[in-house]
C-alpha cells in the first residue's frame, strides 16, 4: 500500500518552517537549503525511515 503523495509534501512543508525559525531565515532561504540538502535526499530515497522522524529532529538535522 502506498501512502498519499501529500503526505511527504506537508512533513517538508513543516521541517522547513522549523529550520527556518530556528535559524532566523526567511522561508525562502530555507526551502531552497532544503532542497539541495542531504536530509531531503535521504528522505525523498526512503533511506532508514528518516521520514518517520520528528520535524524538530530533521530540522536540527539540517542546521548540522
Amino acid at each position: 500500500m502506498n501512502a498519499n503523495p501529500i503526505l511527504p509534501q506537508k512533513k517538508y512543508s513543516r521541517v522547513i518552517g522549523r529550520f527556518a525559525k530556528q535559524q532566523g531565515i526567511s522561508l525562502d532561504v530555507a526551502l531552497e537549503y532544503f532542497y539541495n540538502s542531504e536530509v531531503y535526499q535521504l528522505m525523498g530515497d526512503g533511506v532508514s525511515d528518516i521520514h518517520c522522524m520528528s520535524d524538530d529532529y530533521l530540522a536540527e538535522e539540517l542546521g548540522k
